[in-house]
């Protein structure tokens, strides 16, 4: 009974991540694979922010290949691009956080220890728009890589 309660206490205060993320497409980046392994790729994938109606972001993604990529063990570079843009009315919805810390609204494990892609969502209400940053985390010095997409909410 405590289990059941700890886990439902814990899914309502978790963060509203995109329920649904769609493979796009990817590119080979190998210019030669003999076939025995999977190649290293970028590939791009689609979600939707549970807490923005109206709005669809895109993310491109390295993917390491090989027999340690094939496995589930490879580190993907963390090298990305991110935009996001409006497909109907933008209409944020009242529970999206607004604090200067923002809400995560995707996450991708790029390891298979601590290591991620993360895209939190902010919002600029002195300029009425909805502003996403994708960054990866890393164990102890952190990452420095980052991409930004706004999107005007009219």
């Amino acid at each position: 009974m405590l289990r059941l309660t700890l886990a439902a206490l814990l899914l309502a205060t978790a963060p509203a991540f995109a329920q649904e993320t769609k493979e796009i497409g990817h590119v080979n980046t190998a210019i030669t694979n003999l076939g025995l392994t999977r190649s290293h790729r970028v590939v791009v994938e689609r979600f939707d922010d549970p807490e923005v109606r109206g709005v669809a972001c895109y993310i491109s993604q390295a993917r390491t290949g090989g027999l340690s990529g094939m496995l589930g063990v490879a580190e993907d570079p963390a090298r990305f691009a991110l935009d996001c843009t409006a497909t109907a009315a933008v209409e944020i919805q009242p529970g999206a956080r607004r604090g200067d810390r923002g809400e995560v609204v995707f996450e991708s494990n790029t390891s298979l220890f601590f290591k991620e892609t993360r895209v939190h969502r902010f919002v600029d209400e002195e300029r009425n728009a909805v502003v996403y940053m994708a960054w990866s985390t890393r164990l102890i010095d952190g990452s420095p890589y980052n991409a930004v997409s706004v999107v005007p909410v009219r």
